[in-house]
């Protein structure tokens, strides 16, 4: 498997010249080893790997002397060693040159009980995603996010005809099939061999490690847990429905939940309101950090719009965790079910963004985009309508229709 260049390399070398620590976090399979390996081959960098169990042995009962071994250490799967954690501090505040530690995880450190060291104000935190469809054809970015903030809207079908011009059309379920899983997007061609490769990944990763960062009693309802919500891409999470729904008592569908959101699998859209506190206790929808594992773990065969509206936010979050001034990611809903489906907010502006499977859409499809342009007209950018067509167009006045695959 040849190596695609990732986004997040210029953000990671910038880190490592500014912080002593800097925690490139992620789920299981995203790249991080090899990201990490990367960035270090020039400076003499020492590479340690929790996963070796020799290694990992000595972690816990010589951290201090592990954390010294080298001038320039790469930790990968710290999280398996928590207590390592607080000789890195220690060592910290004893020298804080900056990139002294790159620290690899599998895990939020920050949503994590059993960590209790966090770094603050010693480690900046990273996270890889999985590949973007512009990485996975070699192009090392994401989508055209920036442009589209920086230009003028007149420019816009211009600018994205233009940083379209090297990634070519593909059916967008191809997209959600393939994932963005580096093994199976880029060296497994036949679909039979990545649907095995997602099977390992689940009975490896989601049913036995997972289980070491946290106590899950049974694996048949944490299966079953994950199916629903996989089947509830981009619905309203409603956790005491769920539960009815697969049988759980309310307390370990939160348990669960939030284990897979600390593990980088389960993704809460949280939702936008003026009053940024009341975002925090409103109603967030759930996504996948990946459309084929969903795909996968709820048993469907054929995406569905969910999916397409899936992979624009993981392109979108691959493109925020790459930006020092981290942009916003969110939806909106009012009473009268007025909504957008996703939502950037950043430098004081707004970018409205509805996604439909649609090869041709129409003027209905925009509804939600009018609204939220008429509710908030001062700091609103066009609304875009990303489609599964070929043309672009604007659709009344503000409001762009352009094929996903110019914008991803």
């Amino acid at each position: 498997m040849s190596y695609r260049p990732r986004h997040l390399e210029g953000v990671l070398a910038k880190a490592l010249a500014t912080f002593p620590v800097v925690v490139l976090t992620g789920a299981r399979q995203t790249g991080k080893s090899t990201l990490a390996r990367r960035v270090g081959r020039d400076d003499g960098r020492r590479y340690v790997t929790l996963d070796d169990l020799e290694m990992l042995e000595r972690a816990r009962q010589e951290p201090d002397a592990l954390v010294r071994s080298a001038d320039l250490l790469t930790l990968d799967e710290v999280q398996r060693a928590p207590d390592l954690l607080l000789a890195v501090k220690r060592a910290v505040d004893e020298d804080r040159r900056p990139g002294r530690f790159l620290l690899t995880g599998s895990a939020n450190f920050l949503l994590l009980e059993q960590i209790s060291e966090t770094l603050a104000g010693r480690a900046v935190y990273l996270t890889l995603w999985p590949l973007t469809r512009r990485e996975q054809l070699g192009l090392g970015r994401v989508g055209a996010w920036d442009e589209l903030f920086v230009a003028e809207p007149v420019t816009w079908p211009d600018i994205l005809r233009d940083t379209s011009a090297d990634a070519p059309r593909e059916p967008w379920q191809d997209l959600a099939r393939r994932g963005g899983y580096p093994l199976p997007a880029t060296a497994l061609e036949d679909q039979e061999a990545r649907d095995l490769w997602l099977d390992g990944y689940i009975q490896t990763y989601l049913e036995r490690d997972l289980r070491q960062l946290s106590n899950v009693v049974s694996l048949i309802d944490f299966r079953r847990l994950m199916r629903a919500a996989c089947l509830r891409l981009g619905n309203l999470l409603n956790q005491s429905k769920l539960g009815r729904d697969v049988g759980l008592a309310q307390s370990s569908v939160h348990g669960y939940l939030s284990l897979l959101e600390a593990s980088y699998q389960l993704l809460r859209l949280p939702p936008y309101s003026v009053n940024r506190t009341k975002r925090l206790v409103k109603t967030p929808k759930l996504f996948w950090a990946d459309a084929a594992l969903a795909l996968r773990l709820a048993g469907e065969a054929d995406p569905r719009g969910a999916h397409l509206e899936n992979l624009v936010l993981c392109d979108l979050l691959a493109w925020k965790g790459s930006r020092i001034d981290s942009p916003e990611v969110l939806y909106w809903r009012t009473t009268g079910q007025d909504e957008v489906d996703l939502l950037i907010e950043w430098r004081g502006r707004l970018l409205p963004i509805e996604v439909k499977a649609t090869t041709r859409p129409r003027v209905s499809d925009i509804a939600g985009l009018r609204a939220f342009r008429a509710e908030y007209p001062d700091i609103t950018l066009p609304g875009l309508l990303l489609h599964g067509g070929d043309d672009i167009e604007w659709l009344g006045d503000g409001i762009l229709a352009a094929p996903w695959w110019w914008v991803i």
